[in-house]
C-alpha cells in the first residue's frame, strides 16, 4: 500500500484521479488544497485532507512527512511552487513526483509556437527535471470531459501527437505512474488521445 499525496487536489484531474485511486488501488491518500470546503464526499477511510498553499514550506513538510509519492496538479507561480515542492520533498526524503504540465513546452507539437505563455510550465518543468527527483512530468494535450480512457504517451523529445484528451486518461496515466514508480522514471510523457 503506498501513500500519495495529492498537491492541488480539488483539480479537474485531481478530482477524477482521486476517483481512480480508490476504486482501483489500496493507496491511502491526502489531499492538499486551499479551501478544504471545495471537496465534497470525502468520507472513505483512505482519505485525509490538509487546507494548506503549496508555498506554505512548513505545512508542506508536515502533510509530505511518511508520503511514497507527490503528484502535483497546480495553476499560479508554477516556478516558485515547484522549488518550494523540491525542496520540501529534499527536507522529508520523498523522491517520486508526478508534474502535470502542458504540451508544447519543448516545442514539440508539429507547426505550434506557444512562446510566453507557457513559459510558467517551461520553468517549473526545469526546476523539476534538474532536481534529483524520481520525477515524470505530465504534458496533456487539451482537455476533454469525456468518459473514456483512451490514450497514448510520447516522451520528451519526440514530436507530441494529437489535439485532445480526456482528463479520465490522463488521470489514469497518473495512477499507473503512482502504482509503478519506475515507469516513466525521470522522463516527461506527452499524453494525448490516438488519432
Amino acid at each position: 500500500m503506498s501513500n500519495v499525496l495529492i498537491l492541488g487536489a480539488n483539480g479537474g484531474i485531481a478530482r477524477t484521479a482521486i476517483d481512480l485511486f480508490l476504486e482501483e488501488t489500496d493507496a491511502q491518500l491526502t489531499l492538499y488544497l486551499r479551501n478544504s470546503h471545495r471537496l465534497h464526499n470525502m468520507e472513505s477511510t483512505r482519505v485525509r485532507v490538509v487546507e494548506g498553499d503549496v508555498m506554505d514550506s512548513e505545512n508542506l513538510k508536515k502533510a509530505m512527512t511518511g508520503q511514497d509519492v507527490v503528484y502535483a496538479n497546480l495553476a499560479g507561480d508554477l516556478e516558485k511552487m515547484a522549488k518550494n515542492i523540491v525542496l520540501a520533498m529534499n527536507a522529508t526524503g520523498v523522491k517520486r513526483i508526478i508534474f502535470i504540465s502542458s504540451m508544447g513546452i519543448y516545442d514539440e507539437v508539429s507547426g505550434e509556437k506557444y512562446g510566453s505563455i507557457l513559459n510558467p510550465f517551461r520553468k517549473s518543468a526545469q526546476v523539476i527535471e534538474s532536481s534529483d527527483l524520481n520525477y515524470t512530468i505530465i504534458r496533456p494535450a487539451w482537455f476533454t470531459n469525456v468518459n473514456e480512457i483512451d490514450y497514448e504517451t510520447t516522451v520528451k523529445g519526440e514530436p507530441f501527437k494529437g489535439s485532445s484528451v480526456s482528463r479520465k486518461s490522463v488521470a489514469d496515466l497518473i495512477v499507473k505512474l503512482a502504482t509503478n514508480p519506475e515507469w516513466g522514471a525521470r522522463n516527461s510523457l506527452g499524453v494525448n488521445k490516438p488519432e
